[in-house]
């Protein structure tokens, strides 16, 4: 499958930091990429921009599917992406990189006055003496992390050696703008310059605190003493340390091995999502599908861990799992110790670091069944399958069913009604033929109001315009729902041959059935379904989950647009009248916040102390 024809349903992605695969058509890997936005990165490979590079547009080319995990920094990311790199061996990761290898970051604590540089690998003879390494980084990281480091710390950037150099030159001008500690003086001690370094380790330990601490009491001192420059030099560097500390998670601070198990169930399948912790790094993780719902989440987790670490290679000595498996705790914790030949403990973790390590096991699982569900199922599933399904069940022609339309109301009490309307053609959705509905008539919550609204205004427009009639409309919702829009659409001249159908959800809100205009209801939640109920459950779910999140998203913009509007009025001196008069002059919210003050001082009624004002309001920390 090419590039182009591939639809990578970017949407859905979040924007969080993480790792992505991209796979060929036999579904093996063929690059490995990390991103701080995976949505923003993926666009640049599938939404539809030219490629500058030949290498990429040709690795693209051969993409038929892919996959991605989240993890809660970009230092994690980049970890996980190499040792994936280095597990999974991609074609385009030899082509597209330098390949020799990723760089460490080494503190030489094994000699006299330490040193802190870029390693290319690891020397095991100096690493036995005592010298620390860290990493691996890619190239341009390590660089950023070294620059990091010498912003903080004042650390000597020469290339003499000590103790021999000592007292042969004056020392540089690094020392004279308080960026060198100056050990080729003679008065810095071996000692306090090895204090220093022990805070580098501490820095990549993430143990910012005691660093902290240390600075302010230096800062402190030198300030009493007026050594102003000295102060200000401390103040730059605790800056420093405080915008990596903000950003830099590099390791958990669970160091040992642990492997993290998520469950997310969702159309008659759970997704089992398994994240791998070595030393305190994320560096793997595998999914697995199995059929069942939550009811079955039990035996699915009990069954999975029997079958899966019978056959792996290596058994954490612990396993952190969503809950226990009943009456099958102690039994499965024997089985998985006999095979590693020692304990081997199944935790459910309730505080710290495991949990957050057993929620992004979590999360992941769930982002895994979302892309599956979208796709209906495989990545070479026939998405117009399910139509066909559900045309035998209707009893209509083969074919009769391409475009498929539903609709959702979504508001915050009386404020920001609206309504989304999704479009499916053939089984996939149809992106540009969405629409979005603010409520003209309605002004107070009345969600069966809300509809007809809807209905009337999407029905206005007679495929005349491009804007084609359906051949089929799934109601959000089960036989009150369905009786509602039917109403509304058999009132209507013309709309005889659209059929109607409402989707049931159950008491956990999930896609459950199908119910039809003459009261006959499929439940689609049994423990034995057929290829087709199975193929149609997804569709379903697919459905209902985005026009809800098409609906939602635009309510939750209408409401940030709404209360950036009233937000003006907290600017000292902006009351309901001035905002009134900005949002005149202006037309939106977003050219008030990039208007200059000069600008804003034009607007009658606004005085050059409300326009910088309301310019320092946006504008503050710049």
């Amino acid at each position: 499958m090419s590039g182009g024809k591939f639809d990578a349903r970017l949407d859905t992605v979040p924007q969080t930091p993480g790792v992505y695969l991209m796979k060929d058509a036999s579904g093996v890997v063929i690059y490995v990429g990390k991103a701080k936005k995976l949505r923003n990165r993926l666009k640049s490979y599938f939404a539809g921009g030219a490629i500058a590079s030949p290498k990429v547009a040709a690795m693209v080319s051969h993409v038929a599917d892919f996959e991605y995990t989240v993890v809660g920094s970009e230092p994690e990311a980049l970890l996980l992406e190499n040792n994936l790199i280095k597990r999974y061996q991609p074609h385009y990761n030899i082509l597209l990189r330098d390949d020799k290898g990723y760089p460490y970051i080494c503190i030489t604590l094994n000699e006299e006055y330490p040193r802190v540089f870029k390693a290319f690998r690891p020397d095991p003879a100096a690493r036995k003496a005592g010298a620390r390494y860290y990493g691996p980084y890619m190239n341009s990281d390590c660089n950023e992390v070294l620059k990091a480091i010498s912003d903080i710390f004042p650390l000597k950037r020469c290339k003499k050696v000590f103790p021999r150099d000592i007292g042969k030159e004056r020392p540089c001008l690094n020392y004279h703008i308080g960026k060198c500690m100056a050990p080729c003086l003679g008065t810095v001690k071996a000692d306090d310059y090895r204090k220093m370094t022990e805070q580098i380790v501490q820095f990549f330990e993430g143990k910012y605190d005691g660093i902290e601490k240390d600075i302010t009491a230096q800062m402190e001192k030198a300030s009493e003493a007026l050594e102003f420059e000295r102060a200000g030099a401390l103040r730059d560097r605790m800056i420093a340390l405080k915008n990596i500390s903000r950003n830099q998670r590099v390791f958990l601070n669970v160091e040992r091995d642990v492997d993290a198990i998520g469950l997310y169930s969702d159309a008659g399948e759970t997704c089992v999502r398994k994240l791998e912790l070595r030393e305190g790094r994320i560096v793997g993780s595998s999914t697995y599908f199995f059929p069942g719902d939550e009811k079955e989440q039990a035996d699915i987790l009990a069954n999975f861990l029997t079958q899966y670490y019978e056959q792996a290679p290596f058994v954490p000595p612990l396993i952190l799992i969503p809950y226990a498996p009943e009456e099958a705790d102690a039994m499965t914790e024997g089985f998985l110790s006999e095979k590693a030949g020692r304990k081997v403990r199944l935790h459910v973790a309730e505080r710290g670091e495991l949990t957050e390590l057993s929620n992004l096991a979590q999360l992941n699982a769930r982002e895994m069944m979302v892309r599956r569900i979208l796709r209906g199922g495989n990545a070479g599933a026939d998405p117009a399958a399910p139509l066909r399904y559900l045309e035998q069940i209707m009893e209509v022609p083969e074919g009769s069913f391409s475009r498929v339309e539903s609709f959702d109301i979504s508001n915050l009490g009386n404020d920001d009604i609206c309504s989304g309307m999704v479009v499916f053609k053939d089984g996939k959705p149809e992106r540009q033929s969405y629409r979005l509905f603010k409520m003209k008539r309605v002004t107070e919550q009345d969600d069966f109001a809300s509809m007809r609204e809807t209905l009337e205004r999407r029905f206005a427009h007679n495929g005349s315009d491009g804007f084609v009639w359906p051949d089929l409309i799934l109601a959000d919702g089960g036989k009150g729902q369905l009786s509602a829009i039917a109403s509304v659409v058999r009132e209507l001249p013309g709309t005889e041959n659209i059929k109607l159908a409402g989707m049931v959800k159950n008491d956990r809100h999930k896609t459950s059935g199908i119910v039809f205009e003459d009261g006959r209801e499929i439940r689609l939640e049994r423990k034995e379904l057929t290829d087709g109920e199975v193929g149609l459950l997804r569709f379903l779910t697919t459905v209902q989950n985005e026009v809800h999140r098409f609906a939602v998203s635009y309510q939750r913009k209408l409401s940030g647009k709404r209360n950036m509007k009233y937000k003006l009025e907290g600017i000292p001196g902006i009351g309901p009248a001035k905002r009134k008069l900005l949002l005149e002059s202006f037309g939106t919210i977003k050219a008030v916040s990039e208007a200059s003050v000069e600008n804003l001082a034009q607007v009658k009624g606004i005085s050059e102390k409300d326009a910088e004002a309301i310019y320092g309001f946006f504008h503050e920390g710049e």
